[in-house]
């Protein structure tokens, strides 16, 4: 087969994959190719089992038409999420149905070594349980955190892991020596767009934004349905827009004033501990210093207290003015927010939707859907497993 064919080949089941049941007129309409090349090329995928013939579907005069799905059962997928707080890895079919999945939390003990030996044990026994031979997953895809190099599958240097040793991992060529499977590695904001643009698909949002708010600020825009990339890993580039001149920095590195000195996790942490000894309205008086973290300023958000609420809020609202400034410059139909701060609760959620939508400039004639995803906390992993899928090669 030429490479054209082959290429062609290759689209015809990635758009079989995005659908659940397509006809043979369903795919003339979108490939320029001759009905004979198109049979020949379904038959060799039904031949190669990628695909199966379903059920017949409705006439319009003649005979019924022979309807295409995707063969779940005949590859399996790992999708991988690497994260400061949480890491998971899935096994999806071929229709990205997890056939398993878990979730565990990185501690100080965490180091790169023991997380690939982890991820390896993790591996082999979900295919075990789920009885997947070796020969039939197609691969690991990741998504991390950034910054990072994907195309040589390194980690370069990811700030706030709680463990040592995060700096120029290649994590790729580690799993794959450890486990016996090809990996792919892309940002974890990559990663989660694509399962989301993947869960919307019925919808055929083209143009998309995703903004992760958690230890650090993760951005990904899609056009065309594909991501937008630059010279270098952007994904942590949002949050060293400045909206704030002569502002905070945070940790001595970045720019002042930058929106991740005011809204990421550890941004919050810090003004919350300056401000503590001050307020006369929060139960946090009590307890020492350091032990006031992301998790127990969550706790009393949901608890109510009045002072952490008013830092939390003041937070959305700086998130949603950097969100605005990213929706008058990239125009997406669709804007997805995740990430530990957004997912506290509701009304932070609405907070930053509000200052978002009462600053965008062409606003009320363009009016972006906001979302926190179909995904939600599952999108990283899922997306790696798409990631991995729509770069397979068929031959």
């Amino acid at each position: 087969m030429n490479a054209k064919l082959s290429s062609i080949k290759k689209q015809i089941f990635n758009q079989i994959t995005r659908n659940e049941l397509v006809s043979k007129a369903d795919l003339m309409k979108r490939f320029n190719i001759t009905s004979t090349s198109l049979s020949r090329l379904l038959d060799e995928l039904l031949t190669d089992g990628l695909i199966i013939a379903s059920e017949l579907g409705r006439s319009t005069g003649g005979r019924k038409p022979i309807l295409y799905c995707v063969n779940p059962s005949h590859r399996a997928i790992f999708g991988l999420e690497i994260s400061r707080f949480f890491s998971a890895i899935g096994l999806y079919d071929l229709n990205l149905k997890p056939l398993a999945f878990e979730r565990w939390k990185m501690d100080e003990q965490m180091t790169p070594e023991k997380l690939v030996a982890k991820i390896t044990m993790l591996a082999e026994r979900m295919m075990t349980e789920c009885g997947i031979e070796r020969e039939k997953v197609i691969g690991i895809g990741i998504g991390a955190v950034g910054p990072l190099s994907h195309e040589d599958g390194v980690m370069l240097k990811p700030r706030y892991f709680p463990a040592k040793g995060w700096s120029n991992v290649p994590i790729c060529e580690w799993l794959e020596q450890s486990s016996g499977l090809h990996a792919v590695l892309d940002n974890g904001a990559n990663t989660a767009i694509i399962g989301e643009h993947w869960a919307l698909r019925n919808e055929e949002v083209e143009h998309m934004l995703y903004v992760h708010a958690g230890v650090g600020l993760r951005t990904s825009m899609m056009s065309g349905g594909q991501i937008v990339r630059g010279a270098f890993d952007m994904e942590g580039s949002f949050g060293q827009m400045i909206i704030q001149t002569n502002g905070p920095r945070l940790a001595d590195e970045g720019n002042y004033g930058a929106l991740e000195a005011l809204v990421s996790i550890p941004a919050l942490e810090k003004r919350i501990h300056s401000q503590l000894a001050s307020s006369e309205s929060t139960d946090l008086k009590h307890l020492p210093l350091e032990s006031i973290r992301f998790d127990v300023l969550k706790n009393a958000y949901l608890q109510e207290d009045a002072f952490v609420q008013e830092q939390f809020l003041q937070t959305a609202s700086y998130l949603g003015i950097g969100i605005a400034n990213l929706i008058n410059i990239l125009h997406p139909e669709t804007v997805i927010l995740g990430g530990p701060f957004v997912n506290v609760h509701k009304t932070i959620y609405d907070t930053v939707i509000q200052v978002a939508r009462s600053n965008i400039y062409y606003s009320p004639h363009y009016e972006p859907i906001f979302s926190q995803g179909e995904l939600t906390e599952d999108a990283v992993t899922a997306g790696a497993a798409i990631m991995l899928l729509q770069e397979w090669d068929l031959t």
